[in-house]
């Protein structure tokens, strides 16, 4: 029975090549959601370029994409961007060691249906709002900090010329 199972599991995944169901990423609470016309590659381009150019550091990267494709199934295009600096993380640090484990802050790109890509992510804010008790007024100050500085990365990426 269980080989049975297993067989008919490779059979399911081997004749579903591509996973559907997936829709654009939609507006939520806590997230800025920025749609655009660049393509996936592009956008993916364009944040790391904003990234730098603003002062942070491309600290993580990573996507299913290409482990899909290499297991032969085929997913719209996704990658996370987490960036950061060492200011910021002494500063988090100095309000609220427990703070610092949601650094590196994620950018969030995904290949749309059309082929255009969404650049979203959470707002510092957001995720530093379970360390307010801690971090205080100076963890209030960093986050809105950082939601500019987000902000601004984002507006340099969406409106980057192809």
């Amino acid at each position: 029975m269980i080989r049975l199972l297993r067989w008919l599991a490779v059979v399911t995944l081997v004749s579903l090549p591509v996973l559907g169901g997936a829709s654009d990423l939609q507006p939520r609470a806590g997230w800025v959601v920025r749609l655009t016309d660049k393509p996936f590659d592009r956008l993916v381009e364009d944040v790391i370029g904003a990234i730098k150019a603003n002062g942070l550091v491309v600290v993580t990267q990573a996507g299913p994409t290409k482990a899909a494709a290499a297991r032969g199934i085929e997913i719209p295009g996704n990658r996370i961007i987490g960036a950061f600096n060492n200011d910021f993380a002494v500063r988090v640090i100095g309000t609220s060691v427990a703070a610092m484990i949601e650094a590196p802050i994620r950018f969030y790109v995904t290949e749309n249906d059309d082929g255009s890509a969404t650049l979203s992510y959470k707002t510092p804010s957001m995720i530093f709002s379970p360390y307010m008790d801690e971090g205080g007024a100076e963890l209030d100050a960093i986050a809105a900090e950082l939601d500019a500085l987000f902000a601004t990365v984002a507006q340099d990426a969406v409106d980057a010329s192809q």
